[in-house]
């Protein structure tokens, strides 16, 4: 794939509205059923083209949580990178995965940045594969409490592959999300044609 086509490739192919039902229902125990949207922002933030993500429990699409920002960049010809943000008021936000219109104001001044929270993405035949930086370790507050996720995944045109768990950051120890394996999701609702010029 020629460099110049692989941002707007990772971009199209992210955009989108994924759910891992057939996953869940051949191993309930394992895996819930979710629905994650990644819904291109309307506008560039910085000049960077970005994704609004959050995620749901299949039954309670009503209670959408896990809010985030993914922002594109292009490091190199050959080096593209994820670097997650954080949303000063997710609940602000909530829901906006479904409704566009919601994601009209979100500008820089509602992120926070989130060191060691990047990915870099390398090309593996039909996927791109995401994962951190050897050493990075990715910090979040959640309800007053230092939180670790290691991050990491993989996509093609039509699925995603979420590595995501997140960690003790005292012990080490999983906690919950990709605990027995990735969760694969497959797309159901392309939203490539969102993505601003």
């Amino acid at each position: 794939m020629a460099s110049n086509l692989i941002l707007p490739t990772v971009a199209q192919w992210l955009a989108g509205v994924f759910e891992n039902r057939a996953q869940s229902m051949a191993q309930p125990a394992w895996f819930v059923h979710l629905r994650l949207w990644h819904r291109p922002l309307p506008h560039r933030l910085q000049g960077h083209l970005a994704l609004f993500a959050e995620q749901a429990n299949a039954l309670f699409l009503d209670k959408p949580y896990r809010q985030r920002v993914l922002i594109l960049q292009e490091l190199s010809s050959e080096r593209i990178q994820v670097q997650y943000l954080a949303l000063k008021h997710p609940e602000q936000f909530c829901g906006a995965g479904a409704n566009s219109e919601q994601l009209q104001s979100l500008g820089w001044d509602d992120l926070d940045w989130l060191p060691g929270c990047a990915l870099t993405l390398t090309s593996q035949g039909n996927s791109f594969v995401a994962q951190p930086e050897p050493g990075d370790r990715c910090y979040f507050q959640y309800d007053g409490k230092t939180r670790q996720v290691v991050l990491g995944f993989e996509v093609t045109s039509n699925s995603f592959h979420s590595y995501d768990r997140g960690v003790d950051p005292e012990t080490g120890q999983s906690l919950w999300g990709a605990l027995m394996g990735p969760y694969d999701y497959a797309k159901c609702v392309d939203f490539a044609a969102e993505l601003p010029a």
